[in-house]
C-alpha cells in the first residue's frame, strides 16, 4: 500500500498535469475578467470621445508596459525564485484594474487603468510562466503543456466577452459591464491562493540537472524574437478592430464583443490542437500558421458582417499562436536557471514591437484603411524566413 508521502512520486508527471489544470483554471476566471472588459475597450474609449490614434497608442503603449515591464519581473524571479509572490502581486494588480473601470469618465482615466491592468499582467506572466515550464520539462511536451493552460485561459476569454455582451444586449452599459467583473476577479484570486498552498515549490515538479555555463543566450533566440517581433507589430489590438467596426456600422455594437467571444473560442481550440501538433512538427507548424493568420487584416477592415466574422475568427486563431505556441518555443532554447529572464527578455523585445506596430497601425487607420491592411499583412509575413532560419537549427 502506498503511503501519502509516496503517491507525489509515485506519479510525478500526474503532479505536473494537475499543477497545469490548475493554473488553467485560475487563468480561466483571470481571462473571463479582462478580456470580457478589453472586447468593449475600442466602443468604451471612442464613447469617451478617443480618436483611433488614441486608442491604437493607449492600447499599444499597455501593450508595451505588458510585455516590456515583463523583462523586470522574468530577471528578478530568476535572482529570486520568489515565483509566487511576484505572480501573486500581478494578479491582485490586474484584477483591480479592471472593475475600477466603471468608475472613469474620461478616456484618460480608462487610460491608466488600461494600462495597469496589462502591467499587473507583466508582472505575473514570467513567473508563471517558468512555473508552467517546469511541469512541461516534467511530462516532454512543452506544446501540449502550454496548449492545455492556453484553452483553458481562452475559454474564459470566451465567456467573458459574452457575458458583457449580454449585459449590453439588455442594458447598454459600458460600466455595469466592468462592474460585473468584479465577480470572476475575486473568483481568480481566490484561486491564485489555493494553486499557493497547493505547490509552494512547482520547480520541484521536476528534477533539475546543473545546466553548462552560459555568457548569454544563443543567437537562435535573438533570431527567434526578431521574427515573432515582427507578427506583433503586424498584428492589430482588438479594441482598434472593434473601433473600426462600430465607425464603419459592418458590426453592430451588441455584436462586437461577441465577435471577441468567437475569436477566443477559435484561439482556445486551436492552442490544444495547434501545441500538439508543434511537439510533433515544430517550427512548420508556426510558419503555416503565420501565413494563415495574415489573412486577418483584409477580412476584419473590408468585410461586411460576415466577412468580418470569418476575419475575426483567424484573428483568434493568431491570438492562440501568440499566448501558447510563440511562448512554448523559447522554453528549451534556454537552460531552466535563465528561463525566466528569457521569458522576460523575449516579452520585452515582443512588446516594443507591438507597440510600434498597434501606434502604426493607428495612425495609418486615421489616414487609410488600405495602407493599415499592407502594413498588417507585409509585417506578418516578413517574419516567414526568419521562422525558416530558426527551424533548421532546432531539432524537434
Amino acid at each position: 500500500m502506498l503511503t501519502h508521502d509516496s503517491k507525489p512520486a509515485a506519479d510525478p508527471s500526474r503532479r505536473a498535469y494537475q499543477f497545469v489544470l490548475l493554473i488553467g483554471v485560475l487563468s480561466f476566471f483571470a481571462d473571463f475578467t479582462y478580456e470580457g472588459a478589453r472586447s468593449i475597450l475600442g466602443p468604451y474609449l471612442a464613447s469617451l470621445q478617443a480618436t483611433a490614434t488614441i486608442v491604437g497608442v493607449v492600447t499599444g503603449f499597455g501593450e508595451l508596459a505588458g510585455y516590456g515591464l515583463r523583462l523586470v519581473s522574468g530577471r528578478l524571479a530568476d535572482t529570486t525564485q520568489q515565483f509566487w509572490p511576484i505572480t501573486i502581486s500581478g494578479y491582485v494588480l490586474q484584477m483591480a484594474a479592471v472593475p475600477a473601470l466603471a468608475l472613469t469618465h474620461s478616456w484618460q482615466a480608462a487610460a491608466v487603468l488600461i494600462i495597469l491592468e496589462r502591467v499587473g499582467k507583466a508582472i505575473r506572466n514570467p513567473p508563471r510562466d517558468v512555473m508552467l515550464s517546469y511541469a512541461a520539462q516534467q511530462v516532454g511536451r512543452y506544446g501540449w503543456v502550454f496548449g492545455i493552460h492556453e484553452s483553458l485561459d481562452q475559454l474564459g476569454a470566451l465567456f467573458g466577452p459574452l457575458v458583457v455582451a449580454l449585459i449590453l444586449a439588455q442594458h447598454g452599459s459600458y460600466r455595469e459591464s466592468f462592474a460585473v467583473l468584479a465577480l470572476p476577479a475575486l473568483i481568480n484570486l481566490c484561486f491564485v491562493g489555493l494553486a499557493r498552498w497547493r505547490y509552494p515549490r512547482p520547480q520541484d515538479l521536476v528534477v533539475q540537472s546543473p545546466s553548462e555555463a552560459s555568457n548569454g543566450l544563443p543567437r537562435v533566440f535573438w533570431i527567434y524574437l526578431l521574427g515573432a517581433g515582427l507578427i506583433a507589430a503586424g498584428f492589430a489590438d482588438y479594441p482598434l478592430i472593434a473601433y473600426h467596426f462600430s465607425r464603419a456600422h459592418t458590426v453592430p455594437n451588441e455584436w462586437i464583443a461577441a465577435f471577441y467571444a468567437v475569436a477566443m473560442a477559435v484561439s482556445g481550440s486551436g492552442s490544444l490542437l495547434f501545441g500538439r501538433l508543434f511537439d510533433r512538427y515544430g517550427f512548420r507548424v508556426l510558419i503555416g500558421l503565420t501565413l494563415l493568420s495574415a489573412l486577418f487584416a483584409p477580412l476584419v477592415f473590408l468585410g461586411n458582417f460576415w466577412v468580418a466574422l470569418v476575419g475575426a475568427a483567424i484573428w483568434g486563431l493568431g491570438m492562440g499562436v501568440h499566448e501558447s505556441i510563440i511562448p512554448a518555443a523559447v522554453a528549451p532554447m534556454v537552460s531552466s536557471e535563465r528561463r525566466a529572464s528569457a521569458f522576460g527578455l523575449f516579452t520585452a523585445g515582443y512588446g516594443v514591437f507591438w507597440f510600434a506596430g498597434s501606434a502604426a497601425i493607428g495612425m495609418l487607420y486615421d489616414r487609410s484603411v488600405w495602407a493599415t491592411i499592407v502594413f498588417c499583412v507585409v509585417a506578418q509575413l516578413a517574419a516567414i524566413p526568419l521562422f525558416i532560419w530558426v527551424s533548421r537549427r532546432i531539432h524537434k
